[in-house]
């Protein structure tokens, strides 16, 4: 089904950015989505409890005796898929880092209205699925076709619009051998809050990208214009702003946070003496090569841990000597592309690819 205008819904772009408390539509989407407690950093491969979740609309119930996937549009054979069908070609598992672009928006000043992400929106699982590539090359791809548009079961209303949610990608992108047709995560069904019975997983993108409940690709002959394309996305700088469409993760670094929290603050206590602080890193565009930790603003080189994959986080380690008094922690990380997390944050208008340096505040005891 396509977009239906709703005259009487205020449009989501219309929300200005703001400096005041949590609004409770804000408190609302924190209810429902969840975000990753950075302790679970400690493991290569995030428990699929604890990764990151966001369900922009509802979470579908799809019934996998009658699910299908249709794949069509710009083809010359299109096809109807069963879950059986898509179990029964060659598999492949890959460890992926998944990341929402809204991940930071909490952080910005002005606060810019909608999931309020600390740093939390973070995971990294095994996907397993079979390759989409080879469906398109079967379906027989047009010459006239230049993106493939992935629809998903979950319906909703932004933007003054009713619509099925639906991103799309240029042919290079949707070619790539590493884009996934995931119907496992760590091992398991598909959760149905991760997209059951069937996802599009998409190696080094935001995670807006990679569509849940998946119904139907199709290919098309000029740039998918659907909401969550466009304007949803994009960097902007206002409204009126057209802005750049968000894409691949920015270049970024977190810290498990240290000894032990208070509770309503999460302040760090930490005991005086040598203290090992670890992470992760990960970038969207290149390899990570470094990460830097600073203690009271004085940088130094983390060691790092063998990668784990090409689209996984990598863990890195720094030894503290933790001296008694009030201390602030950071973490930095560089990529091969030369990308590096900026100290001030990245300002923009939807919110989104805020990559800011972590600050974690300790007192040494």
């Amino acid at each position: 089904m396509g977009a239906t205008p709703i005259p009487d819904a205020a449009p989501t772009a219309t929300l200005e950015p703001t400096d005041g408390p949590l609004t409770f539509e804000e408190l609302q989407l924190a209810g429902r989505n969840r975000g990753m407690p950075l302790e679970a950093l400690r493991y290569d491969v995030t428990p699929t409890g604890l990764h990151y979740l966001l369900v922009h609309f509802d979470i579908p119930y799809v019934s996998p005796e009658t699910w299908r996937l249709a794949i069509g549009g710009l083809v010359s054979n299109a096809a109807s898929f069963t879950l059986s069908d898509i179990r029964a070609r060659p598999r492949r598992t890959i460890p992926i880092t998944l990341e929402c672009a809204g991940n930071g928006r909490a952080r910005l000043s002005p606060r810019p209205l909608s999931q309020p992400w600390l740093v939390e929106a973070i995971g990294t699982a095994e996907w397993t699925g079979t390759e989409l590539a080879p469906l398109l090359e079967e379906a027989g791809l047009a010459p006239e076709a230049v993106e493939i548009v992935f629809t998903g079961a979950d319906r909703g209303v932004q933007g003054g619009e009713e619509h099925d949610y639906a991103r799309s990608l240029t042919l290079e992108e949707a070619l790539r051998p590493d884009v996934l047709l995931a119907y496992e995560m760590n091992g398991e069904p598909l959760p149905p809050q991760h997209g059951f019975p069937l996802r599009l997983v998409v190696p080094g993108w935001y995670g807006m990208t990679s569509v849940k409940w998946l119904t139907s690709i199709e290919a098309v002959d000029e740039p998918f214009g659907g909401y969550q394309q466009t304007p949803a996305y994009h960097y902007q700088r206002d409204a009126d702003d057209p802005g750049e469409p968000v894409t691949r993760m920015r270049v970024r670094a977190l810290m498990i946070p240290p000894g032990i929290p208070d509770f309503f603050t999460r302040h760090r206590l930490v005991d005086a003496g040598l203290a090992t602080l670890r992470g992760r890193a990960w970038s969207g565009y290149a390899p990570i090569v470094g990460v830097e930790v600073g203690v009271d603003g004085v940088w130094a080189p983390a060691a790092m841990d063998p990668p784990i994959g090409d689209f996984a986080w990598r863990g890195w380690s720094f030894d503290w000597d933790a001296r008694l008094g009030e201390h602030e922690l950071t973490c930095r990380a560089t990529d091969a592309a030369g990308n590096v997390q900026p100290v001030e944050p990245p300002w923009n208008y939807q919110g989104l690819g805020n990559n800011l340096v972590q600050r974690v505040d300790v007192t040494v005891r």
